[in-house]
């Protein structure tokens, strides 16, 4: 049974090496670049990775399906830039390709913080299905927060993929305005409303949610930090939804 491990990247130099060094157990790696200006293609090439490029932005959904056709193997491992499968999870996804093509696979992401590992918040186990026969699965085509569509029971595997989802302060603000901006857009496609009274009214709710319903006290400081990211990510969001309505 052969692996292809199928990654997107757009300047994503600080994280490609270290998500394909995690992965050189697969028999190919696919990395389809929208035109990365900081290395990112030198390094994926260095590492053995095949690298496509694409000139355009669809979208996650529709970028990762892109990328998903280039895989030539008989399962495939969906990667971000910023995740690195361990060595236990290795072990598990070589056990569960041995035993056939009946099933999917989710893995519980560990996600860090500004160097942080975040444990509550809502933030883990986050599981995420990202193992499957080739064939067997194709992603959503959301803008932002995409996810695996496949007909084949799902089970679940044990070991975490880290995921380095903000190493600092900065790609946490680049993120936050990015997924909003995104998820605004995919909410107006949709004929989603909002108004400025809701845009705050949510970002208020996601910070309750965060911090108190979803444990994020027991993180420290850095769980303060994730939901107050996290309520400055939803305000955000409804909030250029209500300008786009104004705009028109």
């Amino acid at each position: 049974m052969r692996l292809s491990v199928v990654v997107i990247a757009f300047n994503e130099s600080a994280n490609i090496g270290a998500c394909l060094d995690s992965v050189q157990f697969a028999d190919e790696c696919v990395v389809l670049d929208n035109g990365s200006t900081d290395g990112t293609q030198a390094i994926a090439t260095a590492r053995g990775a095949r690298l496509e490029t694409s000139a355009d932005w669809p979208g996650f959904g529709p970028q990762k399906n892109r990328v998903l056709a280039m895989a030539t193997g008989d399962w495939v491992l969906s990667l971000d830039a910023d995740e690195r499968v361990t060595p236990e999870l290795q072990t598990e996804i070589e056990s569960a390709m041995r035993q056939g093509g009946a099933f999917a696979y989710t893995v519980p992401r560990l996600s860090s913080f500004c160097g942080t590992p975040i444990r509550h918040s809502g933030w883990y186990p986050d599981r995420v299905l990202r193992l499957f026969p080739r064939g067997q699965g194709r992603f959503s085509d959301d803008l932002v927060h995409e996810k695996v569509l496949t007909d084949l029971p799902v089970r679940s595997l044990k070991s975490h993929l880290l995921h380095e989802s903000f190493r600092n302060f900065e790609a946490v603000l680049e993120k936050i305005n990015r997924y909003s901006t995104a998820s605004a857009v995919g909410m107006q496609q949709k004929g989603r409303r909002a108004s400025f009274s809701s845009a705050i009214g949510h970002g208020l709710w996601a910070f309750f949610r965060t911090y108190f319903l979803r444990l994020g006290f027991l993180d420290g400081r850095m769980g303060f930090a994730v939901a107050v990211s996290s309520a400055e990510g939803s305000y955000y969001r409804y909030l250029k939804l209500w300008l786009m309505q104004q705009s028109k």
